[in-house]
Order: C-alpha cells, then sequence, then structure tokens
C-alpha cells in the first residue's frame, strides 16, 4: 500500500512544519512495523560497471543484481546493494528520511531481518508491504486520511 507523506498528496515539504509532518508519518509507520526489533537498511548504487564502488563505511556490501544484459558492455546496468543492520528507534533514520523525501536520495528499503516487512520511502511518500493482507487492511485502516484519494491508489 502507498502512504503519501503530507496531506493533499502534497509531494515536497516547502518548511520545518511541513518536513516534521513526513517525518513524523514515516516515523509512525516505521515505528508499527518494527518497533522494538532490529532493521535492515538496504541502499543501492546503480552503476555500469560490475566492480563494486566505494561504499559508506557503516554499511556492508550485500550483493549485486545485473539489471540489464545488454549484449554490448556499455550498456549493461548493475545495481549494487549495500546494508547495515540496526535497532529500530523512532526518529534514527531522520537525516536519511530527509533527504529521500528532498529527493537526494533514492533506492531505500527499510525491513525486518526476516523480511517480511517491506518499507519503501521515496520523495512524496512510501510503499509498505507486508506480511498479511490482515495485516495490510489493518495498517490501512489506521492511516486512511494518509492514502492517495486516486482510484488506483497512487
Amino acid at each position: 500500500m502507498r502512504f503519501h507523506s503530507l496531506p493533499e498528496s502534497k509531494r515536497y515539504a516547502e518548511d520545518e512544519t511541513e518536513y516534521a509532518v513526513l517525518l513524523e508519518r514515516y516515523n509512525t509507520v516505521l515505528d508499527e512495523l518494527f518497533a522494538g526489533g532490529d532493521v535492515y537498511v538496504v541502499t543501492s548504487v546503480w552503476a555500469t560497471e560490475a566492480e563494486v564502488p566505494p561504499f559508506e563505511p557503516d554499511a556492508g556490501y550485500w550483493q549485486t543484481l545485473l539489471v540489464e544484459d545488454d549484449p554490448d558492455p556499455e550498456f549493461r546496468t548493475y545495481c549494487h546493494l549495500f546494508t547495515v543492520r540496526r535497532p529500530w528507534r523512532h526518529g534514527c533514520l531522520d537525516e536519511l528520511l530527509r533527504d529521500i523525501a528532498d529527493d537526494k536520495v533514492a533506492g531505500v528499503l527499510v525491513s525486518d531481518t526476516q523480511m517480511r516487512r517491506i518499507h519503501y520511502p521515496y520523495d512524496g511518500g512510501a510503499d509498505v508491504f507486508l506480511a498479511t493482507p490482515v495485516e495490510r487492511d489493518r495498517m490501512r485502516e489506521r492511516h486512511a486520511d494518509w492514502l492517495s484519494s486516486h482510484p488506483s491508489g497512487l
């Protein structure tokens, strides 16, 4: 399901009051998904080379995916994934979430350690993948005013 990070589906925050709203929405959902447990924070680097690029010291290299296997090596596309495991605490990702909301960072996933619940934040909101339809429906009901009014839910 998709939650919008600002009222009326506004995409970008313009002042600190709006940043407070979007961070509270992100953190409310993240708390419901991960409170009391550890999370994986997965980041991605897209490249045209299979060689693993330099990465942040606290993140560990996880794997590389060949996304586009073009016969011409110049047009091959790789996605290098890095991950860090950390205890979930409300607000512990605020700096990263703010960069995501400003479209400075993309392709971040937050997951429980079994990867049964996934939070995919982006500029404008977050997609949430849950373990069961019942869990999804309960979360949707709790935050119905954060959902899109568009018939497709997007």
